[in-house]
Formats: C-alpha cells, sequence, structure tokens
C-alpha cells in the first residue's frame, strides 16, 4: 500500500514537472525533485530514470547532494516570485495585513532560495590528488 501510494504521488509529480516545463510561471524542476523522493521510496527504477535524464536529471541530483539551485533558475524562481507577488498585489488589492502576511512568507521563500549554492562546492586540489594516489 505505501509503495503504491509513493508510486502514485511520483507520477503526479512527474505529469506536474512536465507540465511545468511548458507554462512559463509553473516550476518543474521542484516536481521532479519531488517525484524522485516518491520513487525512491516505491520504485527504484523510475527513480533512476528521473536521475538520469539529460535535461531534468543534473538539477535534480545537485539539489540531493549538494541543496544547490542553478542561477539561472534563481533568477528566474525570483523574478516569478516577484511577479506573483505584485499580481497578488494589484488584482487583489488586499487589507493591509495580508498584504504584509502574504510578503512576509514570499520574503521567506525568497531568501531561502537566494541562500542556497549555485554549483555543488569545488573539491580541494589535494582531496582529489588523495583519490588518485589511491588507485593501484
Amino acid at each position: 500500500m505505501r509503495r503504491t501510494t509513493f508510486k502514485i504521488l511520483g507520477t503526479g509529480c512527474v505529469g506536474l514537472g512536465l507540465v511545468g516545463a511548458f507554462l512559463p510561471l509553473l516550476p518543474s524542476t521542484i516536481f521532479f525533485i519531488l517525484a524522485a523522493g516518491c520513487f525512491a521510496r516505491s520504485s527504484p527504477a523510475l527513480e533512476a530514470r528521473i536521475l538520469n535524464h539529460p535535461v531534468f536529471g543534473p538539477p535534480v541530483i545537485a539539489w540531493r547532494e549538494h541543496g544547490a539551485i542553478g542561477r539561472k533558475s534563481k533568477t528566474i524562481a525570483l523574478a516569478g516570485m516577484a511577479f506573483g507577488f505584485g499580481v497578488f498585489l494589484y488584482t487583489s488589492q488586499p487589507a493591509m495585513w495580508l498584504g504584509v502576511l502574504v510578503g512576509v512568507f514570499i520574503a521567506g521563500c525568497a531568501l531561502f532560495v537566494a541562500s542556497r549554492p549555485s554549483r555543488p562546492p569545488k573539491r580541494p586540489a589535494n582531496q582529489a590528488m588523495d583519490e588518485c594516489s589511491d588507485q593501484p
């Protein structure tokens, strides 16, 4: 039952990720990250398909191993948050408390995204040399 539930959730996340690949304001990578997590608990073969995908695999691996978000993805995410908040303010004209509440929430999300590394950390040169010297 548990494996089936995770497989269904993973499949739904893949579907949302595919839709997000074509719609400008819907992110795709986060759904593939979630799908890989669900498939890790239900279907290693489907998880491997995501991780080995030439387009969607590298960002999922960078997130999983290093918590990294690419610079271009960060820029798009932050611009999308700012645009979405602007549209929210303009179209709904919320009460001051609600506008501030939503703004604080979006700012927190933006700070989290901005604080992630843009690429995996580089290994020190001496570590790479040590690994090579261990080879027979």
